[in-house]
């Protein structure tokens, strides 16, 4: 079984940046790893996704602004954010799919991101 655990969510202003970061409890057993969020009485969307060789993929409302990244030595997948828009406003949550799969099977816990207008 594979843990995630995020950090690095708050509250910020319009225009402003964060950085989320994710780290797997083990490496050995994880592909394709993900950022999903979901804002209040909506339903949870893919934000951004990177395979394990480092291909990505974004949602085209954050294109430009987000980037995802990954260290297979640390176990760790981050969001770069920049530019936030009030729209962002969401509880952002990590996946991780195993190796060679496009289900994600593991899930993080959330954290809370804030953007004020």
């Amino acid at each position: 079984q594979v843990q995630l655990v995020e950090s690095g969510g708050g509250l910020v202003q319009a225009g402003g940046s964060l950085r989320l970061s994710c780290v797997a409890s083990r490496n050995f057993n994880i592909g394709r790893m993900a950022w999903y969020r979901q804002a209040p009485g909506a339903q949870r969307e893919l934000v951004a996704s990177i395979t394990s060789g480092s291909s990505t993929n974004y949602a085209d409302s954050v294109k430009g602004r987000f980037t995802i990244s990954r260290d297979n030595a640390k176990n760790t997948v981050y969001l770069q954010m920049n530019g936030l828009k009030p729209e962002d406003t969401a509880v952002y949550y990590c996946a991780a799919a195993p190796p060679f799969s496009a289900t994600y099977a593991f899930w993080g816990q959330g954290t809370q991101v804030t953007v004020s207008s």
